[in-house]
């Protein structure tokens, strides 16, 4: 609700979460703003930047400002074509506003290597492909407010081959080249030359992916055989670097020598600044998820003590969230959140946008670029960014 005053504004009475509202405050004192303009900022650009990933708002306090008259009406007709409450528009406002103002203390430092995002947790099914297609078409895509458009490999590193398959690409050949053949010293041909383009104009000539081949299903093996194992996966990948920007790795369901390698392939490299690559975790709100990121933290800091590794937690990603399913999905959702560090960094929430995607073949930001699903992958590309 707004209530007048007698100057050029009026106070305005939501609510916010918590963890949101320190994060404003702390990002506008860096920018110097004041925090009535940066919400005036923020509700603009919301309106401008069209559907948005949906944020947890449950249990938020009370939040109160003052706008320029007429700025909340204008806010609230766009909650309302939208379909999305005022508390809701506001969260949205205010994490695309962080978003679109990276703190001065993090600058990105230009480094001679790509971006890498390792999608990692051995627990099938909480949604590691969607998460690396999703999010591999959003750095692809670029818009005025997800950042500029960059040039993406996306690596199906699974046997499963459910990335390769899902963006409408075969599988590679048992008896061809392969990522695990360039890994073992098998190839015998350019790696350069397995990796094909994801053809769409949104994408430009920029998403292209490695594809898988079942071969990887006795990679563990084969590992065992080799020396410096834990670098095989950036020994394969190292020839190709330099053509792109990010590089986001699709892992098998896997705690093997695989999952080390391609924890190892995230590491900080010396020239790289905190939080430049890094591990991705993505869970959902329920218990098994729960058991599944202790056991993957574990092998990442035995790797991190044994190898003395710097490895960054890039964030949690909660996957097909429905609050709907009650206090389980809830609670869950919650217990991620109090975790901290690694963060929750987007609610995926549970849609049939993302399957139908799966059934026909073509990624979720060229199947349905304005549903919710695609909104948070966009979300997820820039705070990643």
């Amino acid at each position: 609700m707004a209530s007048p005053t007698s100057g050029e504004r009026e106070k305005v009475t939501s609510k916010l979460p918590g963890q949101l509202r320190a994060r404003v405050k702390i990002r506008a004192a860096e920018h110097q703003f004041d925090m009535q303009d940066v919400v005036t900022q923020a509700l603009q650009a919301w309106q401008q930047a069209g559907s948005q990933a949906v944020v947890d708002t449950s249990g938020a306090p009370p939040f109160s400002t003052w706008l320029p008259l007429g700025v909340y009406d204008t806010f609230k007709a766009h909650c309302a074509d939208r379909k999305v409450s005022y508390i809701q528009g506001l969260a949205q406002a205010l994490e695309l506003w962080l978003a679109d103002h990276p703190s001065p203390q993090e600058e990105h430092v230009a480094t001679p290597h790509p971006r890498r995002r390792i999608m990692a947790n051995q627990k099938g099914g909480v949604g590691k492909t969607a998460l690396t297609a999703g999010v591999g078409q959003a750095y692809a895509e670029g818009t005025e407010h997800d950042g500029p458009a960059r040039r993406v490999l996306m690596v199906d590193f699974d046997p499963q081959g459910h990335l390769t398959t899902q963006l409408g690409v075969d599988n590679l050949a048992l008896d061809s080249d392969s990522l695990v053949k360039h890994m073992t010293g098998e190839a015998k041909g350019d790696l350069a030359d397995l990796i094909v383009p994801i053809e769409d104009e949104r994408f430009g000539d920029r998403l292209y992916l490695l594809p898988a081949c079942a071969d990887g299903f006795v990679l563990d093996v084969k590992l065992s055989t080799i020396r410096a194992r834990e670098a095989a996966l950036e020994r394969a990948l190292e020839p190709v670097e330099e053509g792109f920007d990010v590089i986001v790795v699709d892992c098998p369901p896997s705690l093997g020598l695989s999952m080390d390698s391609a924890i190892y392939y995230g590491r900080r490299r010396d020239e790289e600044k905190t939080g430049a690559s890094g591990v991705v975790i993505p869970v959902q709100a329920e218990d098994s998820s729960a058991d599944a990121f202790t056991l993957l933290t574990g092998q990442i800091e035995d790797l991190r003590q044994d190898m003395r590794l710097e490895i960054d937690y890039l964030g949690l990603v909660v996957n097909m969230y429905d609050s709907r399913r009650g206090f389980i999905a809830t609670s869950s959702l919650q217990a991620w959140e109090d975790i901290g560090d690694p963060a929750v960094v987007a609610v995926v929430p549970d849609r049939k946008e993302q399957r139908e995607a799966v059934r026909s073949k073509q990624g979720l930001l060229v199947y349905d670029p304005k549903c919710d699903q695609a909104a948070a992958m966009r979300q997820i590309a820039r705070t990643l960014s």
